[in-house]
């Protein structure tokens, strides 16, 4: 039986996770149409949606405190005459404030060209709502001590 090559949208997902998984926020947004937008779900975390040049530099500041970051792909479906996907995924990472570990539905909606064009991000918010604050907590703290520490109290 032969199998069906993958679509645009499908091999635009699946690079994106692979970028991910490098860490290579150029290539994370290179698979965005020009006026992509992503958007923020479930609207109760009151999070703003993100042109690309406001999604990348969110991601370089991620880029900075998530180390060993993987994402896998646990569920993948697909419209593809309407240019549609959705991914389950589940995310981990190393950070100052400890492990992280999220899970992810993400919604994309594709140009004919496979670009993304809408980015619908849902996110586990208890996770969010929790982890974050400790997050930033830690990495003051480990900036307090970087400055006590330099060469000067030596």
């Amino acid at each position: 039986m032969e199998s069906t090559p993958p679509t645009p949208q499908r091999r635009t997902a699946e690079a994106v996770v692979e970028a991910f998984n490098k860490m290579d926020v150029e290539a994370i947004v290179s698979h965005r149409n020009e006026k992509c937008t992503r958007i923020f779900l479930p609207a109760s975390m009151g999070l703003q949606p993100q042109d690309n040049a406001t999604y990348f530099s969110s991601l370089q500041k991620l880029r900075a405190i998530f180390h060993n970051f993987s994402l896998t792909i646990n569920d993948l479906l697909e419209d593809k005459e309407k240019r549609r996907l959705c991914m389950c995924l589940s995310a981990r990472a190393d950070t100052v404030a400890g492990e992280y570990i999220n899970e992810y539905m993400w919604l994309y909606d594709f140009d004919d060209k496979g670009k993304i064009v809408v980015a619908k991000e849902f996110s586990d918010s208890v996770m969010e709502r929790e982890f974050f604050p400790n997050l930033k907590a830690a990495m003051i703290e480990q900036q307090a001590e970087q400055a006590n520490s330099g060469p000067e109290s030596q």
